[in-house]
């Protein structure tokens, strides 16, 4: 019997032969922490024996979801972290102004790379197999056991194989599928295993679009979602990569524990509604009248999204009945949306821009929702009080579907009224 990919790489990093259902010790490339699970993870590596040294190179340090520091509270935070990069000479730490949300931090930095294992303190670590790597999120408690050893102690996860295949139609996106297959399986239909994706409607998306299908892999509750790299990958990763990497792929007789098959043509612009991301609607069966819409993310705050929204809102304005809020996932995401036009044209339709944080799409700040407010969201996640008041409600959709929606004042599908 082969082996899939997840099976393939954790072997690799245990160093030996492994299959799914087996618990590992494995050796991590790199650790990540931001700055709310970083301080539990400091004050627990700090319980080590005294003279414990952390394997400072497989470090990565980066403040982002109270980006800027909102109170004393969220700057004590900060403050913890910036003092550990310090004290350990932690050369991965990437202060306010210099770097973004983490995911996309971590994949523009070339940290990310085909066959390697990436583990974070943050759910959506699983974006990182959209490159062809093993990633996955743990808990602070974790992140500074690896701090300390330099390994994790894991059960290889079974794998299921996603195929999708066909021409998408206009303004449906990466954001639809991932929706489209969370809403046929369930919050928990994928419960730790591995999501394994194939076609040719996924070898003809975007690494944008791709990273956003890995970015939900944890909505169905899967443990990784990896894409086979290819060209486009390894032309993004050059000149860009930290290090040598060497691409894995499933063999040909690799077990799966189930296969799904899609249509691209059978998925729509399609719209999570409270209060799950399984429950799906297609766009324009929706309807709904929305108080703000919110661009941005580590699922959908990329180039190419802010691309995909500016090129709907050019010449027009936000309905006024709606606040628009945009925020650039990273310091280059923003400088090259700058040099493109996109920040003027998202003012001048009366959009508010700021630099990169996490701060609305987890209810912190910069965008909370009150009582019985509606926000159509590029987000991942639409659980009660979410973004805001337990009363108010986010929809999770793809930019245009945002951008579309802002203008109108409700929600709507982009092919019906652009």
């Amino acid at each position: 019997m082969g082996k899939t990919i997840s099976e393939k790489i954790i072997g690799n990093k245990a160093r030996d032969v492994v299959e799914a259902g087996q618990i590992v010790e494995a050796n991590v490339d790199y650790v990540m922490v931001n700055d709310v699970t970083g301080l539990p993870a400091f004050e627990q590596f700090e319980k080590f024996p005294k003279g414990t040294k952390p394997y400072s190179e497989k470090i990565v340090l980066i403040p982002d979801h109270y980006v800027p520091n909102k109170d004393v509270a969220s700057a004590e935070q900060a403050k913890r972290m910036r003092d550990f990069a310090k004290k350990y000479n932690i050369k991965n730490y990437f202060e306010v102004g210099r770097g973004g949300v983490c995911h996309q931090l971590m994949i523009e930095k070339g940290f990310v790379a085909p066959g390697r294992l990436i583990v974070g303190a943050d759910s959506h670590t699983c974006s990182y197999g959209a490159l062809g790597a093993f990633s996955t999120g743990i808990g602070s408690t974790e992140a500074a056991a690896i701090m300390a050893i330099g390994k994790l102690w894991l059960k290889v996860p079974d794998s299921i194989k996603i195929t999708v295949n066909g021409k998408l139609d206009n303004y449906v996106y990466g954001k639809d599928i991932i929706l489209h297959v969370i809403g046929d399986i369930g919050v928990e239909g994928a419960l730790y295993q591995t999501m394994e994706y194939y076609g040719n409607t996924i070898e003809n998306l975007t690494l944008s679009d791709r990273i956003t299908i890995s970015n939900m892999a944890i909505e169905a509750g899967g443990k990784a979602g990896i894409i086979p790299p290819d060209e486009k990958v390894f032309e993004y990763l050059r000149d860009r990569v930290r290090g040598n990497y060497t691409p894995i792929y499933s063999d040909k007789d690799a077990y799966y524990l189930q296969e799904l098959k899609y249509d691209a043509v059978d998925i729509p612009p399609t719209v999570a509604k409270p209060f799950l991301p399984s429950n799906t609607s297609p766009a324009s069966e929706v309807d709904v009248k929305i108080d703000q819409a919110y661009l941005g993310s580590c699922t959908n705050g990329r180039i190419e999204d802010l691309r995909i929204a500016a090129k709907i809102l050019k010449g027009k304005k936000i309905n006024p009945e709606v606040r628009m809020i945009v925020v650039p996932a990273t310091k280059e995401v923003f400088n090259q949306a700058l040099k493109e036009g996109l920040i003027e044209i998202f003012e001048n339709a009366d959009c508010f821009v700021c630099g990169p944080t996490c701060g609305a799409c987890l209810g912190g700040y910069m965008g909370i929702l009150a009582d019985g407010e509606k926000c159509v969201a590029t987000t991942n996640r639409n659980f009660i009080g979410r973004m805001g008041h337990k009363n108010s409600e986010v929809y999770l959709a793809n930019p245009a579907v945002v951008a579309a929606s802002a203008i109108e004042g409700r929600i709507v599908d982009p092919r019906e009224v652009l």
